[in-house]
């Protein structure tokens, strides 16, 4: 028998507590409701196991009836597998969806239960069904064209507890626009920037450039998630090509240019209560930037010591608490010798997170579980080791690969045997108690994948 400690407000803000048992936690429940009174959160629970319902988009049904794009696909599952993972390892139970294109592969994740996705637009429809039977909800899912956003407000509109920042707030930090001129108006440093249309010529676009900002720059959509619709803009003959990239990413009609700031790319992972955040880590990132190809995310290493770590911490905090988010938070920045700027807030999970839970002493889903539901944020953790990860290439698998891939240490993404795709992509990781070893570590995996693919 499980008791029920909540803490409830009423529509006045008046405060109750009642204890109640496990069997008659419906009852009151809808009692309370009727009454006008709205429960906000678990105050303490003891053997209590939540029933989770995960959604990541891009494995989880968003690209049916669509080719899944492999690169990003190894990012999306490898955080679904992880945060599903923490979740069964913090106790509690996991509902997700799967492409039917995965879901009959048997992938490996550790759900309790597993609903298959065949037909575009589904997700929306099975969401609110299986949230019936579910206590909490958590989105996984890119800002492209407000995809995070309408995800999570369906979530709020099941009822059921939302681990993410409310869709209000993702709103706000989901268009880049909006988001710069927030920072801006607060003080956080950001690089140069300037607002374009991409209905505008070349030549136009071309004038304002040359009137506001300095070569090299960086063209990135307002709404774009990780390297999507980036460019390197060095000239202007970059130009249409750097266009073209956005509107192909996007549908957003503006386009952001910057101008290209030295320094190393990193991102801080935070856990947030909606006014207070914490910095777990800081994260270097291996970014490639390109003119007529797609720009990439390759992967990470964390922790990353820099002689500006604590201040991007201190001010990756700062940004979370302004703005008001909750859950896991994924900061980016670029870091000078003398120089900090910042480029993005995520306010969902990140792929850093796959290296990050391994080298923390707390379990980072449950962390984002007492954030939402008591507010409360973890004593400042200790890291130990570090990781490296990256995202790998090959040509398609056969099944019979795909099954060993499966199976060997370092591989949190496998390469998956999908229909209508010239190459797969995994997600490997090396561990070690320095640098170096988990660089070996990492190079390891890769070989052993590299063995895998090509030996069959």
């Amino acid at each position: 028998m499980v008791n029920y400690f909540l803490l409830l407000y009423s529509n006045c803000q008046n405060m109750c507590y009642s204890l109640w048992l496990e069997s008659d936690f419906e009852k009151q429940l809808t009692r309370w409701n009727q009454k006008g009174f709205n429960p906000r959160c678990f105050l303490e629970f003891e053997g209590l196991t939540l029933k989770i319902l995960v959604y990541e988009h891009i494995s989880g049904g968003g690209y049916a009836e669509q080719p899944l794009p492999p690169d990003v696909l190894a990012e999306g599952f490898a955080m679904l597998r992880c945060i599903v993972a923490d979740f069964r390892a913090a106790g509690h139970q996991v509902t997700t969806l799967l492409d039917c294109r995965l879901f009959k592969l048997n992938p490996p994740i550790e759900a309790n239960y597993t609903s298959q996705v065949l037909y575009a637009n589904e997700p929306q429809k099975i969401l609110p069904n299986l949230a019936k039977n579910n206590d909490a909800i958590y989105i996984i899912a890119p800002e492209t064209n407000q995809t995070l956003q309408s995800y999570v407000e369906l979530a709020e509109k099941t009822g059921k507890l939302v681990l993410n920042t409310p869709q209000s707030t993702i709103a706000k930090t989901a268009d880049k626009i909006t988001l710069y001129v927030d920072l801006q108006k607060a003080g956080y440093p950001i690089p140069k920037t300037l607002i374009l249309n991409i209905a505008h010529s070349t030549t136009q676009i071309e004038q304002a450039i040359t009137t506001h900002l300095t070569y090299p720059l960086i063209f990135k959509p307002t709404d774009g998630t990780g390297c999507s619709g980036i460019s390197l803009i060095e000239n202007p003959t970059d130009i249409p090509g750097g266009v073209a990239k956005i509107k192909a990413a996007s549908a957003n009609p503006r386009l952001i240019a910057q101008e290209k700031v030295t320094g190393d790319p990193v991102s801080v992972s935070l856990i947030a209560n909606g006014k207070k955040a914490l910095a777990l880590t800081l994260n270097k990132q291996q970014i490639t930037l390109t003119k007529q190809t797609e720009s990439s995310y390759e992967g990470g290493t964390t922790p990353y010591e820099h002689p500006k770590h604590k201040e991007a911490q201190i001010l990756a905090e700062h940004i979370a608490e302004s703005l008001g988010l909750q859950g896991y938070v994924g900061i980016d920045l670029i870091l000078g010798q003398n120089t900090l700027f910042v480029l993005d807030v995520n306010t969902r999970l990140t792929t850093s997170y796959v290296g990050l839970r391994q080298i923390i002493d707390i379990n980072i889903a449950q962390a984002i579980i007492d954030a939402a539901i008591t507010k409360q944020l973890p004593q400042k953790p200790t890291l130990q080791g570090t990781v490296c990860f990256s995202k790998i290439q090959t040509t398609p698998p056969t099944p019979e690969t795909y099954r060993k891939t499966t199976k060997l240490p370092g591989i949190i993404t496998p390469v998956f045997p999908l229909p209508i795709t010239t190459q797969s992509t995994a997600l490997i990781m090396g561990y070690g108690t320095s640098l170096q070893e988990a660089q070996a570590r990492l190079e390891e995996a890769k070989n052993a994948l590299h063995t895998a693919t090509t030996n069959r």
